[in-house]
């Protein structure tokens, strides 16, 4: 595409020059650079873009985007393009490029600290069963009318919850070819704080709570709660949870349409409530669902007292944007289950006890599955926890992850949870910490090993739950990246303790 035509369409300032500047792609890597391409340089968490133009040029870059006033170094034989901000260009650009996918669809975007993988698929369950063709980017995996999108053999961001822009785009066009109508996003706050999404106008945006997380990225609670408010500002409608003590923090920042939704009796007056709710166990959750468009009864199949919150919000998105109750009903009763999320694993053997695979990760995350756990427990019933902390991340939640779990959980095994470049003894040490006199636990290193001791080990009616990992089937610590599917482990150790 010519320059000057991309530069207009996605209302960039182009400086004049003559004749015509072919451009064959865009990338926002030095190393990905091939000739004709438009370099965009981003100021990163840990390199600035800007200090590598000249390795940009010399790979046959026909053009650079530069934010206003960043040093340049001697580059007077570039045709260098300025404007206020490159992250947010970076979108722009990538959306003209492939031919505004942004306009061919329809988005909703989930953002919260808990919940957006599960949100993000009672969303799309609904609206396929109101024969919406759907597009799915988040945490577990990305979908075009449930059609896998891979790269290669990786599948396009088996790292990302939400894609870098050049991916991210790339992906819409692909579903905007296979005519999706409505995609869902999960929004992370690092995806919205790096402007990401800053191209995308949202139909709908969901908000679900904010609990400390992440803070090793945003250094404070007050960054990560404005990172969340960034995409209230580019949505028609708010979707906000008002059971959060953030309520009014995600309210003020809307610009479009403020719907609230409670599970607790807490946000009175809210536009749609839960009551009447029942805790079924094992078998999910059912409730009353009132608002003034309609009253009817949501039941789920998922567990645990958090899936009402989750169920009533992606069903209050969904009314408001025009799904009638009977199929947002049928389809949350429908879905029998999220990959990782208070997943049950089929071990077999008639086992008497039982193996839950949960994403918790976070100390609210943490508490609220061992509450839920306890409360569809039966009498004598142990809950048996099998967790640790991931390496290079907020050191902060360790302890208060260790004190959650030797409170709430009738027993403990603490162990490596994708420890990276640390030394995992160090972070169990971490985790310690918050144990204070507590004696109902136990410390397995290695991973695999603490399954399997776990499960051989189990007494009648034990319930295990190994959290942290959810989906994930890898582990990475100081010796790289490595395959680690805790369902085959689980359901191997099943096997040795059955079989001999």
């Amino acid at each position: 595409m010519e320059l000057r035509l991309l530069c207009s369409r996605a209302g960039i300032n182009c400086p004049a020059y003559e004749g015509s500047i072919e451009i064959t792609g865009i990338v926002s890597d030095s190393r990905q650079v091939c000739p004709g391409y438009l370099y965009v340089c981003i100021r990163g968490l840990h390199y600035d873009g800007h200090d590598f133009i000249r390795q940009a040029l010399g790979a046959g870059a026909s053009a650079i985007v530069a934010e206003e006033g960043a040093p340049l170094g001697c580059v007077n034989d570039a045709f260098i393009i300025t404007v206020p901000g490159t992250r947010q260009s970076l979108a722009c650009l990538l959306d003209a490029w492939y031919g505004f996918p942004s306009r061919k669809m329809k988005f909703v975007a989930v953002t919260g600290t808990n919940g957006k993988t599960s949100v993000t698929f009672m969303l799309k369950a609904i609206f396929e069963a109101a024969m919406f063709r759907c597009g799915l980017i988040g945490t577990v995996s990305c979908l075009s009318a449930n059609r896998r999108l891979f790269c290669g053999n990786r599948d396009k961001f088996a790292n990302l919850t939400t894609p870098d822009p050049e991916q991210l785009y790339m992906l819409l066009a692909e579903m905007a070819a296979d005519n999706v109508e409505y995609v869902f996003i999960e929004a992370t706050s690092h995806a919205l704080w790096l402007d990401k999404l800053s191209a995308l106008w949202f139909d709908a945006a969901i908000f679900t709570n904010l609990t400390p997380e992440h803070l090793d990225f945003h250094g404070s609670m007050e960054n990560y709660l404005r990172s969340k408010q960034k995409l209230f500002r580019q949505s028609a409608l708010a979707v906000i949870n008002a059971d959060s003590e953030y309520y009014n923090d995600i309210a003020e920042a809307c610009v479009g349409r403020v719907v609230s939704c409670s599970a607790t009796g807490v946000g009175a007056g809210c536009d749609y409530t839960a009551t009447e709710i029942t805790d079924n166990g094992t078998e999910g959750m059912s409730y009353i669902l009132r608002s003034e468009r309609a009253v009817f009864r949501l039941k789920t199949q998922i567990p645990g007292k958090f899936s009402v919150i989750n169920t009533l919000q992606a069903a209050a998105c969904a009314a408001e944007l025009g799904i009638k109750p009977k199929t947002i009903a049928d389809a949350i009763a429908g879905l029998n289950g999220i990959d990782g999320r208070l997943e049950k694993v089929k071990l077999g053997y008639e086992a008497d006890f039982s193996v839950f695979i949960d994403y918790a990760h976070t100390p609210d995350a943490l508490e609220n599955l061992l509450l839920s756990v306890r409360g569809f427990r039966k009498p004598g019933q142990r809950v048996v926890l099998l967790f640790g902390c991931g390496g290079d991340r907020d050191k902060g939640k360790r302890p208060v992850m260790g004190e959650i779990a030797t409170r709430l959980a009738d027993f403990a095994v603490i162990t490596s949870d994708n420890s990276r470049s640390e030394d995992p003894e160090d972070i169990i040490r971490d985790i310690l910490a918050g144990v204070g006199d507590r004696n109902n636990y136990t410390v397995v290193v290695d991973r695999r090993k603490a399954i399997e001791n776990t499960v051989v080990n189990a007494k009648k009616g034990d319930i295990i739950i190994l959290a942290g990992k959810g989906h994930e089937t890898y582990e990475i610590n100081r010796a790289g990246r490595f395959p680690f599917n805790e369902k085959e482990i689980a359901q191997a150790a099943a096997r040795q303790r059955f079989n001999g």
